[in-house]
């Protein structure tokens, strides 16, 4: 029996009675107990922040505050006490104003712990507020943290009474055009005020019988399943069910997407509980069903599992080995090639005199997500007969495709929705935890819940694939062209094989992207491992890709004795240059955008050899970004629009927002569409994704939704408008419409028309829309030690017509702080030392600078987009981390060819000088 003791407090000044144990933490009691779910648990270790509450006067983390820590009649303020809907507080209208609410998850935190900071020192400098967040662990995935720095500054000054309250609100342009403005998300209030649902506090709206899962999961990374005895779980307190891959109803797999002949595999190789074999560490073997969360994590604890281990490849050379055994028995390794054959013979041309060549071995990290918040799934039997699943998922109409057989049903007996989520960057382009919960509702016949822990959100979801590169480039000595480059390259892809021909294709696609390089002969493999499975990642295929080809056009300009930006300007698409895939360019954007960088770039130079010193090592580096908007070759979105009765719409689109913005992408792309009609753009409403509510609209993923569903919306309205008008060029209400037998429905679609590249000569047009960014980065490099600092960073972007700039902005900024991540610390090798976001090199407000600047240029609109627009979330994350590992080249001489640039490889590169 439990023991209880009584706590006196005053939780935003009302004073309030709980009964809890010593051990229970803060943040339970204020969630579970008192339902201030406004403060989230993250990492639920400390190292987050999103739990951040005030007691007594400090800022502290309520995920590590155990109570009996919590002074009698302590006095906490949770973001509930800060402001509310109609009553904002003005932290809360700079974070909106400042777009810092991106996927909204860390804000609560994040504007309780700066209200911390204000009530001690309402005159900050940045510094201090930076300070600040550094100290009290705010992590934020999303913005880059300049945003935020930005709304406590801005919302110090009204504080203070420097600034009138006005300078916090948003003024609509003269004409009602929100396109190409700062105007706020429509999701922004609710973030900010802590009263949007994420996963985990619908999964304490859920009733009574909801039953509580933990995963057993297999701590081995290849292995045969001898055993698995549940007897003693089955009888723990609390236990509904214990479920191994015998209760799975259908095939107990998860279909990776397999269509092209040339794929080795049949796609069904990953399952949802494991049968025979273990693939990889953190693989699930059975799912305790139980009344709590604690009576599930007791009972998965007794489950007796006996492994045979089998040889473990944690990597692509390793797996490609002529003694390693098959993991998946029937299927190779090696189970996907891509070759590229473009122009003439390249052997001839690097045996040339007059020809200069670089070349390198490159290896890429497994970079992990780590969003703030954990992967969370529920599930439950809908009254319309269907299997609701709720999750994380950025793809609800494939996912359910993908899971549906697996579980012995069909795709349309699957209601597949979207909760509003804690950012994914592209893991969640993968089911994760859909599976699990619908299998276990299924078996049980309750409504199921999962939330993992952070240790489980690291070892069972996908990363970023390493590749492991070698490459060659040749240019004309005399003339300074490049003449033909030679790749070859592995993608260490884990055991599944979701998207792993795909991300292979990338490579072809993207090393040497950006510059005219009329001769290439290239080969990817996609290469099956026993490590982290390979998931979607922001900027997917195109940083492994931009690794090699930068710091091979870096290298040759070296060589050549040239200057990087002017060795880069003599060689980029200009008119009848081809892609690597010998495509024509969307748009001629890069020379305009080197010509913006130049004098940027000459400043910077003067900068850092001014600054330079023989301890601190100080340089600039700059990288050119490509990438596509869209999926390969012909990608398409359906989507529909509901006129109200208020004379405003709904968008069913199934538009899913991880935190990109997704609900400004869809709301300005309508308003803007519909501007005839003048709706105002409060009423225009986003609405959630769910696959039995929405037509497939496709994935959040690719840089494709601006592009592709928002073209399909402007055609929806477009249809409207048609249906609508009226002789004297105004258009029907809500009620003329009714009354006029006029439908209120209507649908749109959008098909791009690409090619897919050949499978044997890799030629192709996969992308007709593209974006184009080049980035500025300057260092710091310790000699005596090899630490680096980034100081500085600036971006130049063609990224076509901008719909709404605070959310193109923070894409960049949130680019930037992940690219730095992935230049120099973060990385998923060690499942023990990466397995916390410290340990894993997430990148805190130190590790970024506060100096960022943005330039856009709009004057290439796009053919293939609506109203011009390309993508904004991934041309901007490809080419960051060049940057930087080109601004160490240049500071200190150090060249790295294997990522992260940790301390101890800058100062083995520098030895190797």
């Amino acid at each position: 029996m439990s023991s209880l003791f009584q706590k006196r407090m005053y939780i935003n000044g009302v004073e309030t009675n709980v009964f809890t144990q010593s051990d229970t933490t803060l943040a339970e009691v204020l969630r579970e107990q008192l339902h201030l779910t406004g403060t989230k648990v993250g990492c639920g270790e400390g190292q987050c922040g999103a739990c951040s509450v005030i007691l007594n006067g400090k800022v502290v983390r309520s995920c590590i505050t155990k109570m009996k820590r919590v002074p009698d009649y302590a006095n906490i303020t949770t973001i509930e006490g800060i402001g509310k809907p109609g009553a904002l507080h003005p932290l809360q209208k700079a974070w909106a104003i400042h777009g810092a609410a991106q996927c909204g998850f860390c804000s609560p935190g994040f504007i309780v712990s700066a209200k911390g900071l204000l009530d001690v020192n309402d005159s900050p400098s940045r510094d201090d507020v930076r300070n600040w967040f550094q100290k009290h662990r705010n992590a934020c995935r999303c913005t880059g943290y300049k945003p935020l720095v930005d709304a406590v500054m801005a919302a110090a000054e009204v504080i203070r009474g420097d600034a009138p309250a006005e300078s916090l609100e948003f003024k609509m342009p003269e004409d009602g055009r929100i396109w190409g403005s700062k105007y706020p998300r429509p999701t922004a209030e609710a973030k900010i005020t802590g009263t949007l649902d994420y996963g985990a506090d619908l999964g304490l709206k859920l009733p009574d019988d909801t039953l509580h899962i933990a995963l057993v999961q297999a701590e081995a990374h290849h292995a045969d399943i001898l055993s698995i005895d549940t007897a003693k779980a089955e009888t723990m307190p609390g236990v509904v069910a214990v479920l191994t891959a015998k209760d799975v109803k259908g095939k107990n797999r998860i279909f990776g997407l397999v269509q092209s002949p040339y794929h080795k595999g049949d796609g069904w190789e990953r399952p949802i509980i494991n049968d025979t074999k273990v693939f990889q560490y953190g693989d699930v073997l059975a799912l305790v069903c139980a009344d709590s969360r604690e009576e599930a994590e007791a009972a998965a604890r007794e489950v007796v599992v006996r492994l045979d281990p089998l040889p473990a490849y944690l990597s692509a050379p390793e797996a490609m080995a002529d003694d390693a055994m098959e993991i998946h028995p029937g299927t190779p390794n090696v189970y996907f090639t891509q070759p590229l054959i473009k122009g003439d013979d390249t052997g001839p041309i690097f045996k040339r005199d007059d020809v200069a060549v670089v070349q390198g071995d490159f290896v890429t990290s497994r970079q992990p997500h780590m969003p703030i918040e954990p992967d969370v799934s529920f599930a439950f039997k809908g009254e319309d007969g269907l299997l609701h699943i709720h999750s994380k998922s950025i793809a609800v109409h494939l996912h359910a495709f993908m899971i549906a057989e697996g579980m012995g049903l069909t795709p349309d007996q699957i209601a597949l929705a979207s909760n509003p989520m804690g950012g994914t960057f592209g893991y969640k382009l993968s089911p994760t935890s859909e599976a699990l919960v619908g299998v276990a509702v299924l078996a049980t016949g309750r409504p199921c819940f999962l939330r993992y822990n952070y240790f489980q959100q690291m070892t069972y979801t996908g990363k970023r694939s390493p590749f492991h590169i070698s490459a060659r480039m040749a240019a004309d000595r005399k003339t300074g062209r490049i003449l033909a480059m030679e790749h070859d390259y592995s993608v260490d892809h884990g055991p599944y094989c979701e998207m792993g021909s795909v991300l292979t294709g990338r490579g072809i696609q993207f090393i040497g992207a950006g510059y005219d390089i009329p001769n290439i002969r290239g080969m990817g493999r996609t290469v099956c491992t026993n490590h982290a499975w390979g998931a979607a990642f922001r900027g997917f295929g195109g940083v492994q890709s931009v690794f090699a080809g930068e710091t091979l056009v870096d290298e040759m300009a070296y060589k050549l004795g040239q200057d990087p930006l002017e060795f880069r300007y003599a060689n980029c698409y200009r008119e009848g240059a081809t892609t690597p895939t010998g495509a024509i360019p969307d748009v001629i954007a890069l020379p305009q955008l080197l010509e913006a960088l130049r004098p940027k770039y000459q400043e910077a130079k003067k900068r850092t050899a001014k600054e330079s010193t023989d301890e601190i090592k100080r340089g600039v580096g700059i990288a050119v970004g490509v990438y596509g908007a869209g999926a390969d070759g012909v990608d398409s979105a359906e989507v529909f629009i509901q006129y109200d009765p208020d004379n405003g719409v709904t968008l069913g689109c199934s538009w899913e927002d991880h935190g990109q913005g997704a609900d400004i992408g869809a709301v300005g792309t309508t308003h803007e569409a519909l501007r005839p009609m003048r709706v105002p753009v409060e009423k225009i409403r986003f609405s959630w994704p769910d696959s039995s509510k929405q037509p497939p609209a496709g994935p959040a993923g690719a840089s494709r939704s601006q592009v592709v569903v928002g073209s399909a919306l402007k055609a929806a309205c477009k249809a409207m408008m048609e249906a609508l008008s009226k002789p004297d060029g105004t258009f029907m209400t809500y009620e003329e419409a009714m009354a006029a037998e006029k439908p209120t429905r209507f649908d749109g679609s959008y098909s791009s028309m690409g090619s897919v590249c050949d499978p044997e000569t890799g030629l192709g047009t996969p992308f007709v829309n593209c974006m184009y960014t080049i980035y500025q980065a300057e260092v710091s490099v310790e000699v005596a030690t090899g630490k680096v600092k980034v100081d500085r960073f600036s971006c130049v972007a063609d990224l076509g017509a901008i719909n709404n700039r605070l959310a193109v902005d923070g894409q960049i900024y949130g680019c930037i702080a992940q690219g730095i991540g992935l230049a120099l610390s973060e990385d998923f090798e060690d499942i023990k030392k990466h397995s916390t976001m410290i340990g894993a090199g997430f990148p805190y407000i130190e590790s970024i600078p506060d100096s960022m600047e943005v330039e856009y240029f709009e004057n290439n609109l796009r053919e293939h987009g609506p109203f011009g627009a390309s993508g904004a979330g991934e041309g901007p994350m490809v080419n960051p981390h060049m940057a930087v590992i080109n601004a160490i080249r240049d500071a200190c001489g150090a060249r790295i060819y294997r990522l992260p640039a940790t301390p101890d490889r800058v100062l083995e590169a520098l030895q190797a000088i």
